[in-house]
């Protein structure tokens, strides 16, 4: 019985670190949804990657590893990924809901889920998908003030530059791992820095913006980023697809929680349609049942 509660508990708390992971993420752009009025979404980016790099730096020091010309190479496209995922995802949050943001940032990786994959069964979840988005998109669906096109388009944008951070983290990690991922932020923060200065200037410097964005720096990179690295190895990919696909119900939740963002029936069954093709690219036979590799952290 002792051996049968051991196996239980062994398989259980990677699944709630990811969990604990998946939720701080949220809540850390719930935050930073909180500090647009302030430093706008471009500083309020800013100000993220450069604290988030500052911590990542300090703490795992990369410069000790040699990293090649190549492996520079891939670094970098990485990191501008990621930049640019980032500044993208924060203009989406500024015009729409947090969950519904989320949903259409998830196309990336449902994208190169599909891409990689040589079933027929998997076009059915991309139908999904895409009914669910165009349910969020259709004309009078935004009756509750939640959608806009520019909001939208700004979302499947970072959704593109999420598919490029997957499969350029992806060859950056798999020699370097970690320290990959740590240049990657540092990249990021220094493509959009400059947007984020010349948008908000002197305002990234104030007491109060500094501490906001060090929580959001902690909640949705330093956290997840940690809990994520020591769940990863532990769990099946199958699992870890279908936990991640839980994502956008976990935004529009912490929306709702911390932002009073309200969402209507239709927009909750488009957003689970969404999720439904997630995991269905997952779970369908054929998906890959071994422990996830590493890769780099999560990164909204």
């Amino acid at each position: 019985m002792q051996a049968h509660h051991r196996a239980l508990i062994a398989r259980s708390w990677p699944v709630a670190l990811l969990l604990i992971a998946m939720s701080a993420i949220q809540s850390g752009a719930s935050l930073a949804k909180m500090l647009f009025p302030v430093a706008g979404a471009a500083g309020t980016t800013s100000v993220r990657l450069i604290i988030a790099s500052l911590l990542l730096l300090a703490v795992l020091r990369p410069w000790r590893k040699t990293i090649s010309a190549e492996a520079w190479k891939a670094i970098a496209v990485y990191g501008v990924a990621l930049g640019a995922m980032n500044f993208l995802f924060y203009q989406a949050l500024d015009r729409i809901p947090l969950g519904i943001a989320v949903a259409f940032e998830f196309t990336g990786p449902l994208t190169v889920a599909v891409a990689s994959s040589r079933r027929v069964f998997d076009l059915l979840w991309v139908m999904l998908a895409i009914a669910g988005l165009a349910v969020l998109l259709w004309p009078g669906s935004d009756t509750t003030g939640a959608v806009n096109w520019p909001g939208a388009a700004c979302a499947l944008g970072a959704g593109a530059c999420w598919a490029l951070y997957i499969l350029f983290g992806q060859k950056a990690g798999a020699v370097h791992g970690m320290h990959s991922a740590v240049l990657g932020v540092t990249i990021a923060a220094i493509v959009v820095a400059p947007i984020g200065i010349w948008q908000a200037g002197a305002t990234l410097l104030t007491p109060h913006v500094l501490a906001m964005g060090a929580g959001v720096a902690i909640l949705s990179t330093a956290l997840p980023y940690t809990l994520e690295m020591i769940a990863l190895p532990r769990l099946p990919t199958a699992m870890f697809g279908t936990l991640m696909s839980l994502e956008p119900a976990v935004g529009a939740l912490s929306g709702l929680l911390f932002l009073g963002q309200e969402l209507d029936l239709w927009q909750w069954l488009a957003i689970g349609a969404v999720m439904c093709a997630s995991i269905g690219t997952t779970l369908t036979p054929g998906a890959e049942t071994e422990p996830h590799v590493e890769e780099p952290p999560r990164p909204d």
